[in-house]
């Protein structure tokens, strides 16, 4: 993966559309950084549902990550049951990389106290979880566009997030490319101190080797606690709905490893 501005493939979309190419795959515009990324920014092509889900949502439900401040409880709004000026803000978990975001709407379905920020650059999958979010009337879901390290870094306030969700991230399998794992003391050092006390960092991945970093990185943060410290990787929560690329892993031979931690 270059480290030198985005060249994507502008995809197909419907004429006169609201993001006629997608939304900017970089819409911080790498802030004058030259860092090394751990993501591909994959545009793909986008069907004309998914182009029209874009159009018609991302001023309501899209957010840019340009490095901007966000306030989670203006753009979530008031916990379930809430309301008034004393109501308390809808708690949100942040999601980075959710794919086509099938399991995230089904998360988002069956927790809708809890807010999802969804966070990628593939643009079809943008497009596909707006469409999915909107058929099922989801309310507590909001597709973020752009690097996650500039949406840590940058955006959110200490102490903000009730939750992380890592499921998948590319596996970076060659050992030159290993730095470009997400999960590193570097991430956790922006991502922590965003976490609120007993909020559940949860990631998963069907690459052994990266199970294993997984684990020693988590571990060695004196801020989280493994909920299985015995055990170490954590039995497959119910609440992670398998996907299309999981039953893909394990029709592979591939073993799925979750991992469960807690903000102390």
């Amino acid at each position: 993966m270059s480290t030198s501005p985005f060249t994507p493939t502008a995809p197909a979309a419907l004429p006169g559309a609201r993001f006629p190419d997608g939304p900017a795959a970089d819409p911080a515009g790498s802030r004058g950084e030259h860092r090394i990324r751990s993501f591909h920014a994959r545009r793909g092509r986008v069907t004309q549902a998914q182009a029209a889900a874009i159009d018609r949502h991302w001023d309501t439900w899209g957010v840019e990550l340009d490095g901007s401040p966000l306030d989670l409880a203006a753009l979530f709004g008031p916990a379930a049951g809430g309301g008034g000026s004393g109501a308390s803000a809808m708690p949100v978990v942040l999601e980075i990389g959710f794919g086509m975001g099938d399991a995230t709407a089904d998360m988002a379905a069956a927790d809708p106290a809890t807010g999802i920020l969804a966070v990628d650059v593939h643009t079809p999958g943008q497009g596909n979880l707006l469409a999915l979010a909107d058929r099922a009337g989801l309310t507590n879901v909001r597709v973020a566009n752009g690097d996650a390290v500039v949406l840590l870094r940058d955006m959110l306030p200490p102490a903000s997030l009730s939750g992380l969700r890592v499921y998948f991230p590319d596996p970076w399998p060659k050992a030159k490319h290993h730095k470009r794992r997400l999960i590193q003391p570097s991430f956790l050092a922006l991502a922590v101190p965003l976490l609120r006390p007993g909020a559940v960092v949860h990631c998963a991945t069907d690459w052994e080797p990266y199970a294993e970093q997984m684990l020693d990185v988590l571990s060695a943060a004196p801020e989280l606690a493994n909920v299985h410290p015995v055990e170490g990787f954590a039995p497959r929560p119910g609440f992670r709905p398998m996907t299309k690329f999981e039953r893909q892993g394990l029709a592979k031979g591939h073993v799925v490893r979750d991992l469960l931690f807690t903000r102390v």
